[in-house]
Parts: C-alpha cells; structure tokens; sequence
C-alpha cells in the first residue's frame, strides 16, 4: 500500500463528516478542502545584496523539502533603487501529500515552538475562505538550524481552500488542525 499522509486520511474519514453535518451539504463535492498552501517571503535588502536571495530560497526549499523559487518585481521603483526584474523575494506552493505533510509539521511541532503561543489570530480571512497567516520568525521550524541562520525574518503562509465563505474556511482549518485564538 502506498503512503499516505496522516491529515488527508483523517480528512477523508472524519473532517468531511464532521463538516457536512454542520454545514448539511447535500454532495460530499461540495465540502470545501484545502488546494495549495503557499509560503512567500520577501527579501527587501536583497537589492543591495544578491546573497540574500540565495539564503531566503534555501531555508524555504529546506523548511518545506520542495525547491523555492524567487519572485521577480513588476516595476521600477526609484526611491527603494529598485529595477524591474530584479529578484525580492521567494516562494513555494505546495499541493497534495507535501502540502498536508507540512501542514502536520506546522500544526505539531512549529506553532507550538512560537514565544507566548495562544493560538493563530482568526482575522486572516480573506472573504473567499482563504486564510493568510504571518510567522515572525523562521526559527520556528524544527528543520532550521539556527546556528547557520544569518538572519531572523518572518514569511507569509496562505492557506487556499474550496469553501465559498469565511466561515466554512474556519471550520475547515479548525478541523485540521490550526490552534485559532479563543475570544
């Protein structure tokens, strides 16, 4: 038998129940479940110094075991010396077993390593049942040596999913597995 990651097995025999009993869908289709889940980190120093860049896809090729790519900017801006097509940033998206993977690594070992953890605040929803999540530190995952970290900076990760509201998206990550903040 092949494998298959813990999350998406508990998606399939518990999660949508769960959701189609409180949502009551008519059609197992229609219970909304995570796309892709895409980590982006920009590097703004990076137009002074190029090594930066390198650095920056690195620990997302290491953090998530896929290779990252760097984003390039749009337009030329003058005041941040800043040429169109000019490397600032990098990202990943990840999709299928690798993305419910990092998923079970992110809820289990590196949200609970966060300083003054509480739980992930509630207001990152987009209104289309997406949710974007900012981490302030990469060093909270366990696959970062910190010894070999030049510099501590934060990333963006943005959980896309299949629900039509806010609310649905919620139920649906609350399910997985994400600690959101009680009020």
């Amino acid at each position: 038998m092949a494998y298959s990651p813990r999350l998406k097995e508990e998606y399939k025999s518990k999660i949508v129940a769960a959701l189609t009993e409180e949502f009551s869908y008519k059609n197992v289709m229609e219970v909304p479940k995570l796309k892709k889940i895409v980590l982006s980190k920009g590097v703004g120093a990076a137009v002074a110094d190029k090594k930066l860049i390198d650095y920056a896809l690195e620990e997302l090729t290491t953090i998530t075991g896929q290779k990252a790519i760097a984003t390039i900017s749009k337009k030329d801006v003058a005041t941040f010396k800043l040429r169109k097509g000019m490397p600032i940033g990098a990202k990943v998206t990840l999709r299928g077993e690798r993305m419910y993977e990092f998923l079970d690594r992110l809820i289990t070992s590196a949200l609970p390593r966060v300083r003054d953890f509480n739980g992930i605040k509630a207001t990152g929803f987009d209104g289309r049942g997406n949710y974007n999540l900012g981490v302030v530190e990469q060093i909270i995952f366990p696959e970062i040596n910190i010894d070999k970290v030049n510099k501590i900076s934060g990333m963006d990760i943005t959980f896309v999913t299949s629900a039509e509201t806010d609310k649905e998206a919620k139920s649906l990550l609350t399910e997985l597995g994400l600690p959101f903040q009680k009020n």
